[in-house]
């Protein structure tokens, strides 16, 4: 009865050690797939959207946190919209949705 002890004691580690493999596997595959699904195509969309912002100039057309306007000066964080005649505004770079 002692020897079936001993065998089943022996063989216990091996089988968790293999349990974990598994699950470090698993947890590669999971992040992969988020990295192909979620994380790529964000930073491809961020992207793009900074090429849209660096591209705003002077008289373009935009819709910055829901006010459409013309831009007047571009700075290196901001932009100055008039969106009436003599109304200029200075709206942050990040707030522009849209290039017209």
């Amino acid at each position: 009865m002692n020897e079936a002890v001993e065998v089943v004691t022996q063989t216990v580690p091996a089988q968790q050690a293999g349990d974990m493999w598994g699950m470090i596997i698993y947890c590669v595959v999971i992040m992969a797939i988020l990295y192909l699904f979620m994380i790529r195509p964000n930073k491809k969309r961020m992207a793009e959207y900074q090429k849209m912002l660096d591209s705003i100039k002077v008289g373009n057309r935009v819709l910055a946190a829901g006010i459409y306007g013309t831009v007047k000066k571009v700075n290196e964080k901001t932009i100055n919209v008039e969106i009436a005649k003599g109304v200029v505004v200075e709206i942050n770079k990040n707030a522009v949705a849209s290039i017209e």
